[in-house]
Formats: structure tokens, sequence, C-alpha cells
């Protein structure tokens, strides 16, 4: 169990270095359309398109580190009030539900990247990016967040916060 939790602590962590590349990334991209613009009266005509992509990749990557580190939003005005072991059953409960789900969205991300790939679907911008290409990270950071939940879900039943 302790491989799982420390491969998920890794895996996690590469997600948010990646997430942070993607970052950088969209702020150099930025930063070159504003030069571009500016001083050469020229765009890259693909700023705002890439810029998009970069987000979503540096959201969908940032997920499970963000959940590991918790720093998802949690509602727990109820619970609080509850004793321990009663906060930790819900706990696995909400971990659970929540495993279903993110676990659907990564099974419904990648029949539609399968898709993208299948139909050879471009974007309707001036690179025609593969849009496959761009959907990978969504899946990446899906899975990542999959192992994130298991480990806490794990975490909570052998009552180690």
């Amino acid at each position: 169990m302790k491989f799982f939790i420390k491969f998920e602590k890794g895996l996690s962590g590469l997600g948010a270095l990646l997430s942070s590349l993607f970052i950088i990334s969209l702020i150099l991209l930025i930063l070159t359309e504003i030069f571009s613009r500016t001083f050469l009266d020229r765009s890259t005509m693909i700023a705002d398109e890439y810029s998009g992509y970069f987000y979503l990749a540096s959201v969908f990557l940032g997920l499970g580190y963000t959940f590991s580190q918790k720093g998802h939003i949690r509602i727990n005005i109820l619970t609080s009030r509850l004793p321990k072991k009663i906060q930790n059953y819900f706990d696995i409960f909400a971990g659970t539900v929540t495993l279903a789900v993110i676990s659907f969205i990564l099974y419904r991300v990648t029949l539609m990247m399968l898709d993208s790939y299948n139909f050879n679907i471009l974007s309707e911008g001036v690179s025609e990016t593969p849009i496959y290409l761009t959907q990978i990270p969504m899946i990446v950071g899906s899975f990542i967040f999959v192992v994130s939940l298991m480990a806490f879900i794990v975490k909570r039943m052998k009552n180690d916060s």
C-alpha cells in the first residue's frame, strides 16, 4: 500500500509540474503575441487558440495534485460537527462517488479523443491542429485525478488522513 501512496504522490507531482509548464508556455505565448503585434505589426495567428489548449491542459493536469494537497473546495459545515469516525465514513462515501464520476469522465474523454483521432478532426483555426492532441492532457489529468482519489480512499480506510 505504501508503494501505491508513493506512486500517487509522484504521479500527482508530475501532473503539477506539467501543469506549471503549460502555464509558463501560456504566458510566453501571450507575451510573444503582444511583442509581435506591438513591435512587428504581425500576429502569430495561433495565440488565442493555443492559449485555450494550454489553459485546459494546465487545469486537467493539476487536478490530482490540487486534490492531494487538499486544495479543492470542501463543504463540511455538517460533517465537521460529527465524530472523527463518522467523518471518515462520509469522506470514504464522498470519495467513492467522486471516483465513480471522474472515472466516467475519464472513460468519455478517452472515447472522445479516439473519435477525434479516427475521424481526423482538425481545429477550425489557422493552425488546423489535430484535436486529439489537445485532448490527451484531459485523459492524463483525469487519470491522475482517479489515482489521487483512490489513494485518498485507501488512506481514509486505514484512518491515515
